[in-house]
């Protein structure tokens, strides 16, 4: 049995049991990636995957036990990598970020650009995915850090660091009905309109949803997006009233936009930076952390990842601090 079986492995349960993009991923052949599998079975003694054909079908059930097996091993092979990096203190590497569009495109830039400035040797990788698929990509290996946000409690059952609070904003075109509104709209008024936002919208668990439910009332959502600046074009079409996060509204809206606040209507959110208990983050992970969330203290962070020292982290600022404290007039978090 070799790492490289049990890397082969993790790629094609991750890959919907694709063989061809399972090689792609581990820049393999598909023959010599089905080779590698064929011989860890022959070791094993059972099959891993149910077969249909020359295609895999499912994961059998002993191969679920070794593929849980897999990524722990894999993990800390990792770990082990990381540990020694570190120690060598060596500025070059890959940073791996899980996060949706709207954190990636308005909220990750700033730190990234000082990342590459500190670490030029340092590549980053976005993987862009909805709410509810950043926890497991993280979970399984897959990238080193999420950035996803909460309505409430922290993400379960990983290190989450506080970056910064947010709030939703409601988005008109400037000849709708609500722009001439000198008042924030109450769910009343929203919810006799079509509403254009989130996909997570559509989920029952949804904080926009509860806010409405709250009050019996039922949202009619027209559309939704992953993608903020598509929300924002759509509410120009004429779809419906856009509710989407205040980071993803650029001064340039303001044109042809009427911005609403919506800080009574729904749950304030927190934006986290979301780690593997079991990981050992490179110091660039930290730095990138350092900067893209000032008010943690790095030593303090640095010894609650090492050692696990409880730590209890400023109150996250809220977004139009951060946004002061980015543009060089530092904004003190009360503790």
């Amino acid at each position: 049995m070799t790492l490289t079986q049990l890397r082969y492995l993790i790629a094609i349960a991750d890959s919907g049991l694709n063989i061809t993009v399972a090689a792609e991923r581990v820049h393999a052949t598909q023959p010599g990636l089905s080779k590698q599998l064929k011989q860890l079975e022959e070791e094993l003694g059972f099959q891993l995957f149910n077969r249909k054909g020359k295609s895999l079908d499912a994961i059998t059930h002993a191969g679920g036990k070794v593929l849980e097996r897999a990524r722990t091993i894999l993990a800390e092979v990792g770990n082990i990598q990381s540990v020694a990096a570190n120690l060598r203190n060596e500025a070059r590497g890959t940073l791996r970020i899980a996060t949706t569009h709207t954190q990636a495109r308005f909220a990750l830039p700033g730190a990234i650009a000082a990342l590459n400035r500190q670490y030029p040797e340092v590549s980053v990788h976005l993987q862009p995915a909805a709410d509810a698929e950043l926890m497991d990509l993280l979970a399984g290996g897959g990238v080193d850090m999420a950035v996803v946000s909460t309505a409430g409690a922290p993400p379960a059952g990983v290190i989450a660091l506080p970056a910064y609070r947010w709030q939703r904003r409601v988005v008109v075109p400037k000849d709708h009905p609500l722009a001439t509104l000198d008042r924030a709209p109450t769910l009343e008024e929203l919810a006799t309109h079509p509403l254009v936002s989130y996909d997570s919208s559509l989920k029952p668990e949804s904080s926009l949803r509860r806010a409405f439910e709250s009050r019996g009332l039922t949202p009619q959502i027209a559309m939704t997006a992953a993608d903020a600046d598509l929300i924002k074009t759509y509410v120009r079409a004429g779809l419906g009233i856009g509710v989407l996060a205040e980071m993803a509204l650029l001064p340039s809206d303001i044109s042809d936009l009427r911005i609403l606040s919506a800080d009574a209507l729904f749950a304030p959110c927190t934006t986290w930076v979301a780690l593997r208990r079991d990981g050992v983050p490179r110091e660039f992970a930290l730095a990138f952390i350092a900067d893209f969330a000032p008010q943690l203290d790095r030593k303090a962070l640095a010894r609650h990842l090492s050692a696990g020292e409880a730590v209890e982290w400023p109150t996250a600022p809220t977004w139009r601090e951060r946004a002061v404290r980015v543009a060089g007039k530092p904004v003190t978090a009360k503790a």
